[in-house]
């Protein structure tokens, strides 16, 4: 229930986001202390007037080139290799038994991830969590930086993965297997693509 919790956390606000804040605050209360805590994040959304939410959304993840919530826009950028990463999203999906609704969002957008994860291949969802860890690692920096509510969900979301989460940008570069940053938003020259699955951690 986690990962479809935090999909809609990720999503664009609507009413019916709202809506699902008890829903979500049940379930994952009913997962006990093993579920990441995003009781202040779902305050947050219970508290804040949908204009506001949805101003904050639009700023945070589609103007500002700091917070993309596409994954491998972090490895690759609007490069012509993207094409192929973008292609491997979508055999993994079709290599599932779900229909798999993108909602007119790219393979690699996170909530899409992350609600693949949860409903339809747990397995190999999670295998695509664990091989862009660097990016998601790198949106959990960013959005702290920033000091954005949603930096709550993408630390939950970290929180799930094997092991500690780096501290600091440096470290995720060690974690993907590259040198020191450049001053970009992401992390070339990492190509995810060499990176083993790794399910069973």
């Amino acid at each position: 229930m986690f990962y479809q919790a935090a999909s809609w956390c990720l999503s664009y606000p609507d009413t019916k986001l709202v809506e699902r804040c008890e829903l979500m605050r049940s379930a994952l209360a009913e997962q006990g202390p093993a579920a990441p805590d995003l009781t202040s994040f779902i305050g947050y959304l219970e508290s804040t007037a949908l204009g506001t939410l949805e101003r904050s959304y639009v700023e945070t993840f589609d103007l500002s080139k700091h917070h993309p919530l596409y994954l491998s826009y972090w490895t690759d950028g609007d490069t012509r290799r993207r094409g192929d990463v973008l292609a491997e999203f979508k055999q993994v999906y079709r290599g599932s038994d779900y229909l798999t609704n993108t909602h007119g969002e790219l393979p690699d957008f996170l909530p899409l991830v992350l609600e693949f994860s949860a409903v339809a291949g747990p397995v190999a969802g999670r295998d695509l969590l664990i091989r862009y860890r660097p990016s998601v690692e790198m949106l959990r920096l960013a959005l702290t930086e920033h000091e954005s509510p949603y930096a709550t969900v993408v630390e939950g979301i970290c929180a799930t993965l094997p092991g500690p989460s780096p501290a600091d940008r440096q470290a995720v570069q060690s974690m993907a297997g590259v040198g020191p940053p450049a001053e970009s938003v992401g992390l070339e020259p990492f190509d995810p693509r060499l990176l083993p699955l790794n399910a069973g951690s």
